[in-house]
């Protein structure tokens, strides 16, 4: 209780003189900008912001729409602190407030508190026709994500900067997509021979299907099925693989014994679910050639972050969450070509988002060049 009490005094606006400035109303690329700069900060001081969005019902354009907007806006000034952000997430159409300072874990007292404080002075602003006419609507970060499959962040209004990235990079998107389809496409024609006699010799050696699908997290969040050649017995339990990997990403993980790399692994090894060829598989990554379907048919790219399972994302920090929010995963990145599972989780996490925020063509073309080598090399692999 006494913590929920502290969070709502934070919340207050401050004990400020009548003739304090009021905040500046800031336009929708500064505002969305904010937005991101705050997803930042929370990753590192771990406190939570919301994100208030207000839209007036009237038509767009119209005289009753702005002049219900001029009220709301001075309703809003009124209520908000020095060191709460407000600006256009949408302008001319939808106003957001970002309350930062916010330390309760009692979420819903929080926003109750700013609701009531909210629809008050609306109230005294608005006539009743207008209030009935407005839409009020909370986005706490961290967000809960809920893996949907509209290919968008979870909840687009606190990533309102990785969209107008998408539409600033569309012809190099184009490009990249050109490239996956054009490049799996001839892989899957070339390499048909050797994808059917690994097909057959899974299915001699072991009881169960050539193929093993499973769900993954993709491109913002986004669940999709992802193909793999089976290199374990059937109706095995998971949870060996799910510890090491929460030990893993908590940075709590010890590396493995491995015969290529004496100075050891991050990842399991002599692992008793995979079957011997699986091994083979493995070792050459030959078991990731399914994944040209995946790349055809546009869930994954030829470059780009490994895609991660659900309950590994459970476990993300914060910050984690960005090597998946920024490009397409693919089935070689800077990771694969940059020492595997021999670097710790947050170094991959980091070479995953400098990818992210510097990827071209042409580097996606070095990658793939640099692959076949790390292949053989074995980098990383048990």
């Amino acid at each position: 209780m006494s913590r929920v009490k502290n969070a709502l005094i934070r919340v207050d606006p401050l004990r400020e003189s009548a003739s304090a400035k009021l905040p500046e109303v800031l336009n929708e690329s500064t505002f969305k900008r904010m937005i991101a700069i705050e997803r930042k900060r929370t990753e590192r001081s771990r406190e939570p912001f919301l994100l208030m969005l207000l839209e007036d019902g009237q038509d767009k354009g119209s005289k009753k729409h702005e002049k219900a907007l001029g009220s709301v806006v001075s309703a809003l000034l009124s209520t908000i602190r020095d060191t709460d952000v407000i600006g256009w997430h949408e302008d001319g159409a939808t106003l957001g407030v970002i309350y930062t300072g916010l330390v309760a874990d009692n979420r819903n007292s929080v926003q109750s508190m700013i609701l009531n404080r909210v629809s008050v002075a609306l109230q005294n602003q608005l006539t009743f026709d207008q209030f009935s006419r407005v839409n009020i609507s909370f986005h706490f970060y961290p967000d809960n994500w809920d893996f949907d499959n509209s290919g968008r962040p979870s909840n687009p209004a606190l990533y309102p900067d990785l969209l107008s990235a998408d539409e600033d990079k569309r012809s190099l998107v184009g490009i990249k997509r050109a490239m996956d389809m054009v490049g799996s496409l001839l892989m899957l024609v070339l390499l048909a021979p050797l994808l059917l006699i690994i097909a057959l010799a899974i299915k001699a050696s072991s009881k169960g299907p050539a193929l093993f699908k499973q769900k993954r997290v993709g491109h913002h969040g986004q669940l999709f099925t992802m193909f793999k050649f089976r290199s374990m017995y059937i109706n095995n339990d998971h949870t060996v693989h799910k510890e090491f990997v929460t030990k893993f990403i908590a940075s709590e993980a010890s590396k493995q014994a491995s015969t290529k790399h004496p100075e050891g692994v991050y990842k399991l090894t002599n692992d008793k679910r995979i079957t011997r060829i699986g091994k083979f598989l493995r070792k050459t990554s030959l078991d990731e050639l399914p994944q040209l379907l995946n790349v055809l048919k546009g869930d994954m790219s030829l470059v780009g972050p490994r895609p991660p399972i659900p309950y590994e994302v459970a476990v993300y920090e914060t910050w984690h969450r960005r090597r998946v929010l920024g490009v397409k995963p693919g089935i070689t990145g800077l990771w694969q070509v940059s020492g595997r599972s021999r670097v710790k989780f947050d170094e991959m996490v980091r070479l995953d988002v400098r990818y992210a925020e510097s990827w071209t063509p042409w580097l996606d073309f070095i990658i793939l060049l640099r692959t076949p080598l790390a292949v053989i090399r074995g980098n990383g692999a048990a």
